[in-house]
């Protein structure tokens, strides 16, 4: 692809684009001309984010054209995101001459290369930054990160800006701030945003495209003859423009069709947990104090989680949301100097990590990013039997049945054996759900667990949720910035305020 010096119209023309052996494009007719703004949206895995990679130059034209792509693109994505995280932690592996690297801070990160510096220190100061600036860019939280990349690309002074999931990861005072920048930019910097929500669409926004899963007549029969295929494909269902109204809504009516007469497949008999004495608390923290050096993340915080006691977390960017959740799973160094009982232990009286972990399930951005494993969905699913990375003991014959109910219950019973580190975003996030829920745990822990899902998979997975707090098995501990995604069983809530 051959970029040019400045937007005029950018067309594609039967463009089938591939990636590697991860996913292909297929053959995409699709104009843009100056002064639109587009948001791409579709189903889990029909390639938005390939598409709009695709406008950064990313892919190879296998047939068609591709033309009028600008030379200087802004682009934050998860996947940027990921790959400049990935980056910074390779730094670890310069200990080749006992050096320990510290890692980039974050004013390099954004100064660097910026190319309107007045624009860059205004966004540092809305977005809250400031105090962050001599920190190690690998150090930050996931909301911070995001922020970070946002700031580099709109002091690029791009030629178009896209924008994969900009709002996913923020808090409310921080998305709208963002959404007011962006609005104020309309005249000068087009824009192709790529939204699962369909209700954090801007008022600006002047066209849809909406991309669907390729399943073509040759594709089913290569499925049904079991044949190889590289990877999976996607394929422009249609464009809408806003003004056409019955289309619009057409668009949105498919966006939020709900799944009804939802069923949790049953727990394993065999794989029954040790029983809790239901007169004592889950969780108890007692003026829990997290700190680094002289900074202050969580400061001395109380709280006690009942048995069958649902709870919202919730907290802007930086507040330790998910330090407190490390400190109930185990995973931080400083739960072993707080005062902190769950399950029946008193944390640091010679309980193993296992002895806790076997009571939790867990869904996080961060454990989606651990899990780079080679394995199947299928297995994916399973290895929450035995909470680990990967499959390292065999499966039984009726947890290959609890496994498979889950994938039908979510739509994906035909890629039980497609590997896992092969799917799109938004369908790891849904098996690692259906991970973590398989053993029906005491507390089950959901950190932005609709975070890159579509609105058809987000309103699964809410739906999910529900049916969990509902029933008497599960406590539900859920982290989400989004107010539309309250869960109604839910009756409690911490919000957490930034001590630094």
């Amino acid at each position: 692809m051959e970029p040019s010096s400045r937007l005029e119209r950018i067309q594609l023309n039967k463009a089938t684009i591939s990636f590697d052996d991860r996913f292909t494009l297929s053959e995409i007719d699709w104009i843009i001309e100056p002064h639109q703004h587009w948001v791409i949206t579709g189903t889990n895995g029909s390639g938005k984010s390939a598409l709009a990679a695709a406008l950064a130059g990313v892919g190879k034209i296998e047939a068609g054209t591709v033309q009028g792509l600008p030379q200087n693109v802004g682009l934050v994505s998860f996947e940027a995101q990921a790959e400049l995280i990935a980056k910074e932690l390779k730094k670890d592996d310069a200990d080749i001459m006992d050096v320990i690297s510290l890692g980039t801070p974050v004013s390099e990160m954004i100064f660097e290369q910026c190319q309107d510096p007045e624009l860059a220190s205004e966004l540092v100061e809305k977005f809250g930054l400031s105090k962050l600036l001599d920190r190690a860019f690998r150090k930050l939280s996931t909301g911070e990160t995001r922020k970070v990349m946002l700031i580099r690309a709109l002091a690029s002074k791009p030629d178009l800006l896209i924008l994969d999931e900009p709002f996913d990861g923020l808090d409310v005072d921080t998305l709208a701030m963002l959404q007011a920048h962006l609005a104020s930019i309309i005249d000068t910097v087009p824009m192709v945003l790529v939204l699962n929500r369909f209700d954090e669409m801007p008022d600006f926004i002047t066209h849809v495209a909406y991309l669907d899963k390729d399943r073509s007549d040759k594709e089913r029969l290569e499925k049904k003859r079991g044949d190889k295929k590289r990877g999976d494909s996607g394929r422009l269902a249609f464009t809408v423009e806003r003004q056409d109204e019955a289309a619009f809504n057409e668009l949105y009516q498919l966006l939020h069709l709900k799944t009804t007469d939802l069923s949790l497949p049953e727990a394993d008999p065999a794989n029954k947990l040790p029983a809790l004495d239901p007169s004592q608390p889950l969780v108890k923290l007692t003026q829990a104090t997290i700190q680094y050096g002289d900074t202050v993340i969580v400061d001395k915080l109380d709280w006690t989680i009942e048995q069958g006691q649902h709870w919202q977390l919730s907290g802007p960017n930086g507040s330790g949301k998910t330090c407190v959740l490390s400190l109930i799973t185990g995973d931080h160094p400083q739960c072993y100097t707080n005062d902190i009982f769950v399950f029946g232990f008193q944390r640091g009286n010679g309980e193993s990590i296992w002895q806790i972990k076997q009571f939790i399930g867990y869904v996080s951005t961060a454990l989606q990013w651990e899990y780079r494993v080679s394995t199947s969905c299928k297995n994916v699913i399973i290895s929450g039997f035995y909470d680990s990375i990967g499959m390292y003991s065999k499966s039984t014959d009726h947890q290959k049945k609890i496994a498979d109910q889950w994938l039908e219950l979510l739509g994906m019973q035909e890629r039980a054996d497609q590997p896992f580190n092969k799917l799109s975003y938004g369908d790891q996030r849904l098996l690692l759900i259906a991970r973590a829920m398989v053993k029906h745990p005491p507390l089950l822990i959901l950190d932005e667990p609709c975070l890159g899902l579509d609105d058809m998979n987000r309103q699964l997975v809410l739906a999910l949720i529900e049916k969990i707090c509902a029933g008497k098995e599960t406590t539900v501990l859920y982290v989400n910035h989004h107010t539309e995604d309250k869960i109604k069983e839910i009756d409690n809530h911490l919000a957490l305020e930034k001590n630094h």
